[in-house]
């Protein structure tokens, strides 16, 4: 895994009316692409993961599993309107055995103690059930970007190495996202800026949500669903632009050539995440 890139961060179908990525197509691409891994990080959930392994089993690609948790503001027992329902993404990947419990446990966790509108961890399940994760600090909706992007640099500094010094270095790593929009730019150069200073390490995703670009669309009929209403409403929830699809290596390699580390680490991260699922009967 010495060349090349991996996408740790996707939508699969399970992300319902949200995802809009079929998981033998993701799978089928990550191989044809020459990938030597893919990872599922569906949000709040976990209900793809075993036709995720099968799938990825299949077509000789390492899986990765994992989820895009919501992070409650406060304590996940706290649920109080218009303030408990601001929650922050996170991307946990689980790294062997151990996490891929430790998973299970914090999105179950999430539902049965945790849920207001969607389900919600917190600090102390992750300060509880950290051991064998790997953590991405998430898209824009990350905790940390919404700091940068509210202009408060030094929290996210705070945060940022709250994760690292509870994960261990190289298990949490800055998450750069570049699908055009100025708030990635801003956030992107930012989150550089942290990583130089604490040396807490970066990774490239491209939060894909569709396969192919020509998938937006389709992507976009989707969220109007979700959302009740219709694509003539200018008002309505849309994703901007049409980069959130599984971009190729070169494609990705292009847009972080002035962070190659950030594509590498992407590798590196693969290297380490073990499939944990055979020992559970996923074959």
């Amino acid at each position: 895994m010495k060349q090349g890139f991996v996408h740790l961060h996707n939508h699969s179908e399970y992300s319902l009316l949200d995802g809009a990525c079929r998981i033998d197509e993701l799978t089928a691409y990550a191989a044809e692409q020459g990938m030597p891994a893919i990872a599922i990080t569906d949000h709040g959930v976990l209900y793809g993961i075993i036709d995720f392994y099968r799938s990825a089993k299949k077509q000789g690609i390492k899986p990765i599993i994992g989820c895009e948790v919501y992070i409650a503001p406060r304590s996940r027992f706290d649920k109080q309107p218009r303030i408990d329902d601001d929650l922050a993404h996170l991307i946990l990947l689980a790294k062997n055995e151990q996490g891929y419990q430790n998973l299970i446990k914090i999105v179950s966790l999430a539902f049965t103690e945790g849920f207001y509108y969607k389900p919600r961890v917190d600090k102390e399940l992750l300060e509880k059930y950290h051991q064998g994760l790997i953590v991405m600090s998430s898209c824009l909706a990350g905790e940390i970007p919404q700091q940068l992007l509210a202009g408060n640099y030094s929290s996210a500094v705070e945060t940022a190495r709250y994760y690292d010094d509870l994960l261990g270095r190289g298990n949490f790593y800055l998450e750069l996202q570049d699908h055009g929009l100025p708030e990635d730019k801003t956030v992107c150069q930012l989150l550089c800026q942290i990583s130089d200073e604490t040396g807490i390490p970066v990774v490239a995703a491209n939060d894909a949500h569709y396969i192919k670009q020509s998938d937006a669309a389709v992507h976009d009929v989707l969220l109007c669903i979700q959302t009740g209403t219709v694509v003539s409403n200018e008002q309505r929830m849309r994703f901007t632009g049409n980069e959130f699809y599984l971009k190729s290596a070169e494609e990705m390699a292009g847009l972080f050539a002035w962070r190659p580390d950030a594509i590498s680490n992407s590798l590196l991260i693969a290297e380490l995440c073990r499939p944990a699922a055979h020992n559970n009967g996923y074959r």
